[in-house]
């Protein structure tokens, strides 16, 4: 597929069901939807938004929704970076990317200083996405994850002279 050119936009009420959707699709084909998956997806509003974190859109020049990414406020300055999911027919052509950078863009704006993530070692692609714009493994900070599916935590370091230098973490 060749790149489409795609946006980066904060929420709207209007793409609320493609981030469910975006979602559902992809957890459905690597893992299994958990109850916490559905309760962040059925209201990103409360479990997002209204504590201080940001849900994000890659939209197509005709207004269709490609991909999502949300940064979860987890206390002051920390971020998680979550729910991440691009269309399969618009897999492999820098969306992904292009939400990537519009994340870390936003969680500057937010003035964070800690951003993390928690993956799966399945996802080898995902995974070198990440590593590629400044996230690096670490042991996970406590015992369990949010999820099950998870056994690989990632925090993000940036170069302090690259593009996407941020705070220090």
């Amino acid at each position: 597929m060749s790149a489409p050119t795609v946006r980066i936009v904060d929420y709207a009420p209007q793409w609320r069901p493609d981030f469910a959707r975006l979602n559902i699709e992809w957890l459905e084909r690597w893992f299994t939807v958990e109850p916490i998956d559905r309760e962040v997806l059925g209201d990103p509003e409360t479990h997002i938004l209204q504590p201080g974190g940001r849900v994000l859109f890659a939209i197509d020049e005709h207004d269709r929704v490609l991909g999502t990414v949300a940064l979860k406020r987890e206390a002051e300055g920390v971020y998680e970076l979550t729910k991440m999911a691009v269309a399969p027919e618009a897999r492999g052509a820098g969306v992904g990317r292009a939400l990537m950078h519009g994340a870390l863009d936003a969680f500057r704006a937010l003035q964070g200083r800690e951003l993390f993530l928690e993956s799966s070692s399945k996802l080898g692609p995902a995974l070198a996405l990440y590593e590629s714009v400044g996230f690096r493994h670490y042991p996970a900070p406590r015992p369990g994850s949010h999820y099950a599916r998870a056994d690989v935590y990632m925090v993000w370091e940036p170069h302090p002279s690259g593009p996407h230098r941020g705070r220090a973490a």
